[in-house]
């Protein structure tokens, strides 16, 4: 038995019904009428129908035609009939040799359009606050037409909570306002079917005013009563409506008695005045409440559902294909509500009459077969039916004796993704019903196990299919007459994955942003990528541009706002991924400005946000503009939170204020509102005096009082002026005044050089003084103070450091306000060198009323002048008389140079320059040396002192070929000074090298040369492996010995209560400058000095010691003290390896 498969159809079959009109088939009256009518069938069915339940001689009505090798009627409508003639009940029947298959019952009915009946409509006077029903009433239509109000512009009327449409198409006023007063309230009916629009005539709305209003609560307009019924029918929509008068206008709140309304299907409509729920079934059975309140009270009213079920099926009869012998079942199992009858029929005719059949047998909504010959084939019809419906289904028994065969394509190919399902499809036919099995590979086993699932069309399922899947696979279909197979093939592919997705972006308006898309996928397949943006189509616009792997957005909108989504697609396989753009911008400017709650000092300022452009609004900034005294200038006001949109200002009298608001979010602010209007207040005496009063004198006898005037809008009234008051203070005078206008300076003359003042400016208008000023110490100018510090004694500290102190001046010589003293000095001579250069003189300033200082930076050994100096706001006064010092010796600088020259096999030339700065008299230079062997170690280290006044020296009795390391400094009674170092090497013995040369006994034996050939190539690997080293930097033994030793130089020195002033050049202030270099000719010269000082000040960077003591002035970087021993040293250069080699 083969239940539910296609007949090929080249075999024997009866007629399937495949295609017909609806059951309720409602036609344009203007357009030809075609019913439909389709069936297969082997023989080809014939067609035949009937007409409300007689048979319909299509040949005898002209109208009517039947399409070939086909039952479909076409009634010509636009040729002169008329499709009212044609009105009724049509069943088509499909019939060959093998039985007759029957269509559905189809109900033609011409659609209808009909117009309004004229009617007198009075107009409407309605009492404000009173409910209001316009009935619309539209003609009855097929189908019923879709109603909606309009004016006469053809604009719908506005619904809201308070007004609105019902389901039958009435307009409901829970309560009229004066602006629902109009003439054109128009009732249209839109018949869709034939696209047509009638129109009601308009009715007129006139509302009166009575006050007071009267508040009334809740009354149900529709429906009536305190409860009503609804019927509906599985599978409908439920619709209930509540609509209830009241002022204030009532809430409409539904609930379900004793339990829950559906979450997922229930939706509330038009002000939630509709219940909607979709989909019903039985369990939506119960009682809906619906409930209206406002605040005077409630009402409520309770709508019953019922809902009943037009048949539908639990089991529909399939097609039965049997061979000769073989038993089989037809089930027809249908519900419904109430339980529908079940009836059947063979070949369209009520099976109790149809022609008996001894292998069939009627049980209920069963049809059993058993041992089925060739004549037991027919169609049978099952018809399910209540009061609300029926079901029809065709089903027919095929009694055929087949062998095998295999309906899918030889070798078809199947291509999946690897991880997904594949379905190889083995469509069969065969009576009786033939077995499948399915082989891996031609010659491979069955295939058996849970990774497998067959289904009963023959089709073999790998729910998961692999890489190692892919193959050929072979289907068998056999049965007792017969047996084939079939071979497919399974193609497994790598899935197609975004491995960059496009990411989440905010941008801001008219910028540049880009999605990323960046794919992979299986080599042989083809992708194709395309952006979506809401789900939709790419806007077309140039600025959108897609690439291989991203999406760009050029110049960036507001309307680019959305999620863009990259869909990734092959013929296999589909991926998307989705990201959100939000383009923010500044805020759009607030509006609607308004003025309310105006008083003399204070109003309310309230607006309406603009748009925030995606970026919340932090914080609104109120400004103001005084029309009055400040056309066109816009000050800041105040600023206050973004989530408030009103704020009480606070107002000066006198000002005719205008108001803007501006709104910031994170992006920038929005561009200012417009204006408000204008607001004038009244005049007021001044509340406050003017700022910043002060009284400096510009000359010796005047006292300068200076001001900042009162803004605009802080004079508070017209005549706007000064009291400008003074009197010597700490003396019995009376107050002298002027009052001035439009200045803020006055200029007091003939007063006494640097008194004080008492000094107080008072604003006054036309209506009054302000309050009492405050009063403001000033003084009278200042002039150059009289005298000269006296008793400046200078202390030497050290050859650098020297401490200077003076006694200060009388306050009263002064003559202005003390600022602190000024120590000029400068250097008059070097006692060790008796060229004069130059005098450049420094100052160091020392703040308040000081009385010592330190001069640091002093060059040892030299001649010294100071003088002090008073200093006020006018500035310097006479200097004291110069004091000569001097400075001490120290240790000396470095030689200015040490040249090496005239190597010979034991002996060198040393050549060297005085140091640039020797700080007092040279004793004696200190030469110290030791010999470098070719294994790096330092020899013992040599020491000769030498008379300050040579320049240069002849060592000899040296090692010949050797490298020595030299150490050079001078020498004072102070100490020694800083250390140069060289390096030089003795030259080679020329007379060995000849010996050499004639021992030509062994040097001319192979093996010897041989032997000196790998010598010399390992030498050439080390001299490159040093030279590597040392270009890198690295130190090497005697290097590290060499930092082992410090000879720090200066002594820390104590400063006895000084401090040290700041510094500046008496000439141009210029900074010092220091500077090094280094010969080209291998001689090493120290850091020339510039015999400048390093600055000491208020705000001047400096080293010094805790006690005061100044570090570093003179002393650079210092040579290490040889090392002694046998120790590394540096790797040589190549050329001296091999000298100590040879």
């Amino acid at each position: 038995m083969i239940s539910s498969l296609d007949v090929p159809l080249d075999l024997s079959q009866p007629p399937t019904i495949t295609q017909q009109s609806p059951k309720d088939y409602i036609v344009d009256p203007r357009e030809n009428i075609v019913i439909q009518c389709e069936a297969k069938g082997k023989p080809p069915p014939s067609f035949s129908w009937t007409r409300n339940g007689t048979h319909f001689d299509i040949d005898k009505d002209a109208q009517v035609t039947m399409k070939p090798n086909s039952g479909t009627l076409v009634i010509n409508i636009m040729n002169g009939g008329k499709a009212e003639a044609y009105e009724g009940v049509y069943q088509c029947t499909a019939r060959n040799e093998r039985g007759a298959a029957i269509s559905n019952n189809i109900v033609i009915r011409p659609s209808r359009s009909p117009l309004w009946t004229k009617e007198k409509l009075e107009p409407n006077h309605v009492r404000e606050g009173d409910s209001l029903v316009l009935h619309c009433r539209p003609p009855v239509g097929l189908p019923p037409p879709i109603i909606f109000w309009m004016d006469n512009a053809f604009q719908r009327l506005p619904q809201s909570e308070r007004v609105s449409q019902g389901l039958n198409g009435d307009l409901y006023f829970s309560n009229v306002q004066p602006e629902d007063t109009r003439e054109d309230y128009i009732c249209y009916a839109r018949f869709n079917h034939t696209q047509t629009i009638q129109q009601k005539q308009p009715i007129s709305v006139k509302v009166f005013s009575t006050k007071p209003v009267t508040e009334r609560q809740p009354v149900l307009l529709t429906p009536t009563g305190s409860t009503s019924t609804k019927v509906e029918l599985r599978g409908n929509v439920l619709l209930l409506e509540c609509i209830a008068a009241g002022l204030p206008t009532p809430v409409i709140r539904w609930i379900k008695e004793g339990g829950e309304l559906p979450a997922n299907r229930t939706f509330f409509e038009n002000f939630k005045k509709t219940l909607k729920i979709t989909d019903v079934s039985e369990a939506d059975s119960g009682n809906y409440k619906c409930i209206a309140r406002n605040t005077l009270g409630s009402a409520h009213h309770v709508i019953s559902v019922t809902v009943k079920a037009a048949p539908y099926w639990i089991t529909a009869p399939r097609n039965l294909v049997l061979s000769p012998g073989e038993h089989g079942n037809l089930i027809c199992r249908a519900n419904g509500n109430p339980k529908p009858d079940i009836s059947w029929l063979a070949n369209g005719v009520p099976i109790a009459i149809a022609p008996e059949d001894p292998s069939r047998k009627v049980d209920g909504d069963t049809i059993i077969f058993s041992h089925v010959q060739e004549r037991s084939s027919a169609v049978y019809q099952c018809n399910a039916s209540n009061e609300y419906g029926y079901l029809l289904a065709n089903a027919f028994v095929n009694v055929l004796a087949e062998p095998p065969r295999i309906l899918t394509p030889a070798n078809k190919l199947y291509q999946v993704i690897a991880d997904s399902p594949a379905l190889l499809d083995c469509a069969y036919f065969g009576s009786p019903k033939p077995e499948i099995e399915w082989f891996k590979g031609v010659k491979g086993s069955i295939l058996r196990g849970n990774e497998y699932v067959f289904h009963e069309n023959g089709t073999l399922e790998i729910p998961v299919a692999q890489k190692d899947s892919t193959g050929t696979y072979t289907c068998v279909a056999r049965n007792e007459l017969g047996k084939t197979q079939n071979e497919v093939q399974l193609e497994v592919k790598d899935p197609t994955m975004i491995i960059k997705q496009p990411e989440y972006k905010v941008i801001q308006r008219y910028g540049q942003v880009s999605f990323e898309c960046i794919i992979k996928h299986d080599s042989t397949l083809s992708p194709t990528v395309i952006w979506l943006k809401d789900n939709d189509e790419l806007p077309d616009d140039e600025r959108f541009l897609v690439g291989k792997d991203n999406l760009t957005i050029m110049n960036v909108t507001d309307k680019d706002d959305g999620t863009y989504t990259c869909i990734v697609n092959t013929t296999l396989d589909s991926v998307s991924a989705s990201a959100v753009l939000t383009v923010v911008a500044r805020p759009n400017p607030p509006f609607d400005l308004e003025l309310t709650g105006q008083l003399e000092r204070s109003i309310e300022l309230s607006w309406i946000p603009g748009d925030e452009n995606n970026s919340p609004i932090t914080s609104f900034v109120i400004e103001y503009e005084d029309g009055l005294h400040e056309p066109g200038v816009w000050h800041y006001q105040t600023e206050v939170p973004g989530t408030q949109t009103t704020v009480q200002l606070k107002l000066s009298p006198y000002v005719n204020y205008s108001f803007r608001v501006i709104a910031v979010n994170e992006i920038g602010r929005s561009q200012p509102s417009e204006p408000s209007e204008q607001y004038l207040t009244k005049s007021a005496s001044p509340d406050e005096n003017p700022s910043n009063v002060q009284g400096i004198g510009s000359e010796p006898d005047n006292l300068v009082i200076t001001w900042e005037s009162l803004k605009g809008f802080q004079s508070n009234g017209p005549g706007l002026q000064y009291k400008v008051s003074w009197r010597q203070k700490d003396v019995d005078d009376e107050w002298t005044s002027v009052i001035v206008a439009n200045v803020s300076k006055y200029i007091v003359s003939g007063t006494p050089t640097f008194v004080p003042y008492e000094i107080k400016v008072q604003a006054l208008n036309d209506l009054g003084y302000a309050p009492e000023p405050s009063v403001v110490i000033g003084h009278s100018g200042e002039d150059l103070p009289m005298v000269a510090p006296g008793n400046v004694q200078v202390f030497v500290i050290n050859s650098t450091l020297a401490k200077v102190h003076w006694d200060p001046v009388p306050l009263k010589t002064v003559r202005g306000h003390l600022q602190g003293y000024k120590v000029y000095y400068w250097k008059v001579q070097s006692l060790s060198r008796r060229s004069r250069r130059h005098v450049e003189k420094k100052i160091l300033t020392f703040r308040g009323n000081k009385t010592l200082g330190m001069l640091p930076g002093l060059e040892p050994y030299s001649s010294y002048k100071l003088n002090v100096r008073v200093v006020n706001g006018k500035g310097e006064g006479p200097a004291s008389p110069d004091k000569l010092f001097r400075t001490p010796e120290g240790v000396p600088g470095s030689p200015s140079f040490l040249k090496i020259t005239n190597p010979t096999l034991d002996s060198l030339t040393l050549e060297w320059g005085s140091p640039t700065h020797p700080n007092g008299v040279l004793t004696s230079y200190i030469l110290k040396f030791q010999p470098i062997n070719n294994t790096h170690e330092l020899g013992p280290l040599v020491e000769i002192r030498i008379p300050a006044n040579e320049s240069s020296l002849i060592l000899k009795n040296l090692n010949y070929s050797t490298r020595y390391k030299f150490y050079f400094n001078a020498q004072t009674s102070v100490g020694s000074g800083n250390q140069i170092t060289e390096e030089a090497v003795t030259i080679m013995d020329e007379g060995k090298m000849a010996m050499a040369s004639r021992q030509v006994d062994i040097a001319t034996q192979g093996w010897f040369i041989g032997l000196m050939c790998a010598v010399a190539l390992l030498i050439l690997i080390l001299l490159i492996v040093c030279f590597i080293r040392r270009n890198k930097g690295g130190k090497y033994p005697v290097k590290e010995k060499e930092d082992a030793h410090a000879d720090p130089e200066i002594q820390p020195m104590k400063e006895d209560d000084g401090t040290f002033g700041e510094y500046s050049d008496a000439e141009d202030h210029k900074p010092l400058k220091k500077g090094s270099r280094t010969p080209s000719d291998r001689t090493v010269k120290k850091e020339d000095s510039d015999d400048s000082l390093v600055d000491y000040g208020e705000g001047v960077n400096g080293q010094f010691n805790e006690d005061g003591s100044f570090i570093g002035q003179y002393s650079g970087k210092k040579e290490k003290e040889p090392a002694e021993g046998n120790e590394s040293s540096e790797a040589p250069s190549p050329v001296n390896a091999m000298n100590s080699f040879v």
